[in-house]
């Protein structure tokens, strides 16, 4: 799909798209011109001086060629001065703009939904912000410059080409325009060069993160040599993809070397047959066909990066171009009311994907304040309840309310400050336990994210570490172990005081004396606001007000635990299963 759409019109968008790239256009314009214009009145100044005060009736004029001297210097100063004030200001508006796009891009992948950004290989996602993103650097940073001089330069030498003779400036214009048809030609087969190394590039990027990310594993089933064969693979198919496009973009580059000396040959061989042409007029010629020359040779260069960044950008685009399927209402929305918050399930079901349904006609009411225990095997559709319940996904059918107010009508701060959600794998980023609780909430000082643990039972925990809630977590928070992890999400929801917590229950794999505080932590902060739990212990659906039954998409039972174990259905085999399962 990506390769039907023109390099041209990926190009066009970009500019449409991101208007810093095109800030103050019309005076770099100005600055480009004034520059390449100098450039072409060096010629015309070599051919008077020839012509009138070397070769001149009355001979020699020392004067007269040291005041057209003077001038073509002052020129060539206001040319360069020219120059430089436009490659400052293209760098300037490039600068600009790859950072809007880099901030744009960005911020749409985060609109997306949690759904489509787990089906996505993460190496492929970084890379539109990273690599892709860099391919339109390379363009703005000089072909952008490459195309303005090059383009106006060709024009300006053609234009007094023509003004100093229009049958060799014919020749000249004819070979252009036969060259530029070649060119149309051959950018096509070198822009699908360029998509298939954009491609390759993202595949050995995701190929290398997983090979890093899945490291434990690889080591612990001795699985290097399979891992490395893999990532050796993707790298090799993108040197491959890399290797074909630069052979094809050599061939490219080579043919502008071959035109510069047919032009070159053919303007003297026409003006030596021609035989009325003044030696200034075709040394002038000369010069001007070696300018026209120079920016053929530059926007052939041009061409090939801007194929590299089309490819890039129609990378970024299928981005942009994802629709968010969970969207801010924003300023057409709604907030929520004061006080504690309900959560109402009308008649709703969930698909992933078109066909198979994981939710079906789930309709209960949370009553505020309710403590509600979410239960049911594996697979069953606990988790999926949760993310709707969040609004990390949206219902496919059926209606989500909190507290009377349609869950997709609720502006996303307000949602998200008094609807919090812990997954069960708690995320760090690599920073310190204070920084990561403060995702929770931004303005929280060290003296307010400490008083979270005490709150929650873990200031001895917290006075374990080398520094604090200040000690560094790493990358993913791998300098801690899964339960401490947990822990530092469980402060970052305290923190956060939301009136609906949504807690995937993560007590499994833990030391005891960890799976201690980790319930007790767990329960405190669950305190005083409506809590929905998935259960992994039916501990916790002991202590709950009522428990919810899913099995195979559905909710099959919901009653208090006393009830569902006098009802002898699910529930009752579920507890029955665990109870056998602690007491072995």
């Amino acid at each position: 799909m990506t390769t039907r759409i023109g390099t041209l019109h990926s190009l066009r968008r970009l500019f449409t798209e991101v208007p810093e790239f095109s800030a103050g256009f019309r005076v770099t314009l100005f600055t480009a011109l004034l520059s390449t214009a100098v450039q072409v009145a060096i010629p015309i100044a070599v051919q008077q001086i020839i012509d009138r005060e070397i070769l001149g009736s009355a001979g020699p004029d020392a004067a007269g060629v040291a005041a057209l001297g003077a001038i073509a210097i002052v020129a060539v100063m206001i040319g360069v001065a020219a120059r430089r004030a436009t490659i400052v200001r293209l760098g300037l508006a490039s600068a600009r703009g790859l950072s809007q796009l880099r901030i744009q891009t960005f911020g749409h992948l985060h609109k997306l939904s949690v759904l489509h950004v787990q089906a996505e290989r993460r190496g492929s996602l970084v890379s539109r912000v990273t690599s892709d993103v860099a391919t339109i650097q390379d363009f703005m940073d000089w072909a952008g410059l490459g195309a303005i001089t090059g383009s106006s330069q060709l024009l300006l030498a053609l234009g007094a080409m023509f003004v100093y003779e229009w049958r060799l400036a014919a020749f000249v214009l004819t070979a252009v325009v036969v060259y530029a048809v070649l060119l149309g030609w051959f950018q096509r087969i070198l822009q699908r060069g360029h998509d298939e190394v954009r491609r390759r590039v993202a595949d050995s990027m995701s190929r290398l993160g997983e090979a890093i990310a899945g490291i434990m594993v690889v080591r612990a089933y001795g699985a290097e040599a399979a891992t490395s064969d893999r990532t050796d693979t993707s790298f090799a198919s993108q040197f491959e993809a890399e290797y074909r496009t630069a052979k094809l973009g050599a061939v490219l580059f080579s043919t502008a070397d071959l035109f510069a000396g047919l032009i070159t040959a053919g303007v003297i061989g026409l003006g030596i047959l021609l035989g009325d042409i003044s030696a200034g007029t075709l040394l002038a010629f000369l010069f001007l066909a070696a300018l026209l020359v120079e920016p053929v040779q530059m926007l052939v260069e041009v061409l090939d990066v801007a194929q590299s960044a089309g490819a890039g950008m129609r990378r970024i685009q299928s981005v942009l171009d994802t629709e968010i399927d969970v969207a801010d209402p924003g300023s057409a929305g709604q907030d929520l009311p004061d006080g504690a918050l309900g959560v109402e399930f009308d008649d709703v079901g969930f698909e992933y994907r078109p066909g198979e349904p994981v939710l079906a006609h789930v309709t209960v009411t949370i009553q505020p304040g309710a403590r509600v225990a979410v239960v049911g095997e594996t697979g069953s559709g606990k988790t999926t309840f949760a993310k709707l319940a969040a609004r990390l996904l949206d219902a496919t059918i059926g209606t989500i309310s909190v507290s009377g107010v349609p869950i997709r009508s609720i502006r996303f701060p307000g949602l998200r400050s008094r609807v919090g959600y812990v997954p069960q794998e708690g995320f760090l980023f690599d920073q310190s336990i204070a920084e990561n609780v403060r995702y929770g909430r931004p303005t929280a000082s060290d003296i307010e994210t400490r008083a979270a643990f005490d709150d929650l039972g873990l200031g001895g925990w917290i006075d374990s570490l080398p520094d604090g809630i200040h000690t560094q977590v790493g990358e993913g928070g791998g300098q801690l172990s899964a339960g401490e992890r947990q822990l530092i999400a469980l402060a970052r929801a305290w923190i956060a005081d939301p009136d609906v917590l949504i807690l995937d229950e993560a007590t499994s794999a833990v030391d005891p004396a960890l799976d201690v505080r980790l319930r007790r932590a767990i329960e405190r902060l669950a305190e005083g606001r409506t809590s929905i739990t998935i259960a992994h212990r039916l501990s916790t659906a002991e202590a709950s007000d009522e428990v919810l039954v899913f099995g195979h998409g559905r909710l099959v039972e919901r009653g208090s635990h006393v009830q569902l174990l006098a009802a002898h259905g699910d529930y009752a085999r579920l507890h029955a299963d665990w109870v056998a399962g602690t007491t072995n």
